[in-house]
């Protein structure tokens, strides 16, 4: 049914107002990062009156900022990398080769999604002791490695479900092994739900606190979640310096979004020009 110019006008309205509504947190945060304390408190939802970069400069100082910031980047990438690999794989596997023990190990994966990770904490905590990874980077890899794993397999697997078996065929006509059906044919017809995975999980790490206050203790390894605490003080809490934080901790995430959702906007429009 054909939209009319008043109610294509009311779509793009309610569109702008969901877009603001949205976006005016974001701008709050980044402006209040721009304003002293005093300002802060005084007049918390204008505009900064000087703009200055003083607030970033000194929270580089107060905290060490850098050590937190590497230390988030390094496990979420890391820990998005190894799930979007293994879970494209294992996906795979399960949607193109049907054995007896298939549909069970399926269900293995599914059983992730329903049991939360956080009831196996202190299993987890003891195999990490044993395993002498305590206060390491990568026990929390690790932990979000597996926790991730099982709803990218869901995802994938449905979507390697959906590409017909005939692309399959004429690979393997053409010469090309499991692996290269896998790497050259199916996985870049699935780059949408690839994008799925890694927001997903990206944002899961990014943005975890539980377990880097478990498994880290040393100040120089701690993730910017965790290391953003030391500014609450017990007394006064300079919120110049927590929005800063905040801000400069939202970027990667911000930047990771709208790559990956370049991503999936491609994927599915991919087979819509021939």
């Amino acid at each position: 049914m054909k939209m009319t110019v008043g109610g294509r006008a009311v779509s793009y309205v309610l569109a702008y107002l969901f877009a603001l509504l949205a976006l005016y947190p974001i701008v709050l945060m980044i402006s209040s990062s721009l304003k002293t304390n005093m300002e802060i408190f005084a007049s918390p939802l204008s505009l900064p009156k000087t703009f200055s970069l003083d607030t970033y400069k000194k929270l580089w100082e107060a905290v060490p900022y850098a050590d937190f910031l590497w230390n988030s980047v390094f496990v979420s990438t890391l820990s998005v990398l190894l799930i979007t690999v293994f879970s494209a794989m294992a996906a795979f596997y399960l949607s193109r080769f049907s054995f007896k023990w298939t549909a069970g190990l399926y269900f293995f994966f599914i059983i992730g999604l329903m049991i939360p990770i956080k009831l196996g904490i202190v299993p987890l905590f003891l195999l990490m002791k044993n395993l002498g990874l305590l206060n390491s980077l990568w026990s929390l890899i690790l932990i979000y490695t597996a926790s991730g794993i099982p709803i990218s397999v869901f995802i994938l697997t449905g979507f390697f479900r959906t590409l017909p078996i005939e692309l399959e065929e004429a690979a393997r006509i053409d010469g090309c092994s499991h692996f290269q059906v896998f790497w050259r044919v199916l996985l870049p017809l699935i780059r949408p739900a690839l994008a799925t995975v890694v927001i997903i999980n990206f944002i899961h790490a990014w943005n975890d606190f539980f377990f880097p206050l478990i498994f880290i203790q040393e100040e120089a390894l701690k993730t910017i979640p965790v290391g953003m605490m030391v500014l609450f003080g017990e007394y006064e809490t300079d919120w110049s310096l927590l929005f800063a934080g905040l801000t400069l901790s939202a970027l990667p995430m911000i930047v990771v979004f709208l790559m990956a959702s370049r991503q999936f906007m491609e994927g599915l429009t991919a087979g819509a020009v021939k």
